[in-house]
């Protein structure tokens, strides 16, 4: 395998070009400052040691030294053995609630998009474990199954809307029952759940389907999104908020957050709840909690060690440039005698 480590430098080959077309230039513009002072056949007798090949020489070698000073410095490498490491995380699924509630503006700039930015977050301080991810409102769906590419993970985390469940609710019974099944399938030993969300459930009651959860090793841990005093659910028309959602007697509806139920979650799952803030969104501190737990060895990854081959890239452009400089721009007597340009008197 081979690769250039720095990549960047290699633009500067472009410059080769620029400067063969300035040589052109300055050389034309020295001969027709020669041809105005006299004729080619004077200018031999009365400049004999003016010579016409030296000058093109010296800058081809300085051209060629250039270019392999950049190609050094890009530092061309090739692969050499291959390092396999074994490696130990846990799988953790984030559920995330996408009801029209997460779309209230006590927790700043929204209850979601604050959940999104602290997922985003913790995301980047994740090294070996595998994450997934479900939304939920009215129903659940896998937005993520499980996995270790975090890119994959920032990019579908970033197509999280509140449109993404048609149905509107907070079912977070589903979320859990859904949760359960994913790990399943990832035979995993050492699973976590985070739920974040406003708590409103309307649905079925989700303390039964946490224990069940429990039963089965998956710790279950709560965020609650929004504040007791509650705040209205703005009206999103085609991205832009048009006013606030009203019931059917024209009041403004409030969502407020409900604690209660989501320190239940928890207990009966052996995870912690916190209430998120406009500072804090509570996840550092769950994740904190969830690095404590046993890990399971999540299989090897494999690494390729490079080495740097830039060594004689670099000795070749020392060489030309020391010989560059030692080719004097006009004849001498010693080098006259090497005749090496093929030049006569």
């Amino acid at each position: 395998m081979f690769r250039f480590q720095h990549e960047e430098f290699l633009y500067g080959l472009f410059v080769l070009p620029l400067l063969v077309i300035a040589f052109l230039l300055y050389h034309r513009w020295m001969n027709q400052r020669a041809a105005k002072f006299a004729d080619t056949a004077t200018l031999k007798v009365i400049s004999p040691s003016r010579s016409g090949i030296r000058p093109w020489v010296r800058f081809s070698l300085f051209l060629l030294a250039f270019a392999l000073l950049l190609i050094a410095a890009a530092n061309p490498q090739t692969g050499g053995r291959l390092t396999e490491v074994k490696v130990e995380g846990i799988d953790m699924i984030i559920a995330l609630d996408v009801s029209n509630s997460m779309n209230a503006e006590d927790i700043t700039p929204t209850r979601l998009e604050r959940s999104r930015q602290a997922i985003s977050q913790l995301i980047d301080r994740m090294k070996n474990d595998r994450i997934g991810m479900i939304v939920f409102a009215g129903d659940a769906y896998v937005q993520l199954p499980i996995t270790s590419d975090f890119s994959a993970a920032k990019m579908f985390l970033n197509t999280i809307t509140t449109d993404l469940v048609q149905t509107q609710g907070t079912d977070i019974a589903s979320a859990i029952e859904l949760a359960q099944k994913s790990f399943n399938e990832t035979n995993s030993k050492k699973k976590a759940l985070v739920i974040i969300t406003d708590g409103e459930s309307h649905e079925s009651d989700p303390i039964g389907p946490a224990k069940q959860a429990a039963e089965q090793g998956i710790i279950i841990h709560t965020i609650g999104m929004g504040s007791e005093g509650g705040s209205p659910i703005p009206e999103i028309i085609n991205g832009r908020k048009e006013g606030y959602k009203k019931d059917r007697e024209g009041n403004t509806v409030i969502t407020k957050l409900n604690e209660e139920i989501l320190t239940q979650i928890a207990e009966e799952a052996g995870g912690i709840y916190i209430r998120a803030n406009n500072s804090e969104a509570g996840l550092n501190t769950i994740f904190r909690h969830i690095q404590g737990m046993e890990k399971q060895k999540m299989g090897t990854k494999v690494y390729t060690e490079f080495e740097s081959r830039y060594q004689p890239f670099l000795a070749v452009a020392i060489l030309l440039l020391v010989l560059q400089t030692v080719i004097p721009e006009r004849k001498s007597t010693w080098w006259e005698k090497l005749n090496l340009f093929g030049e006569r008197k």
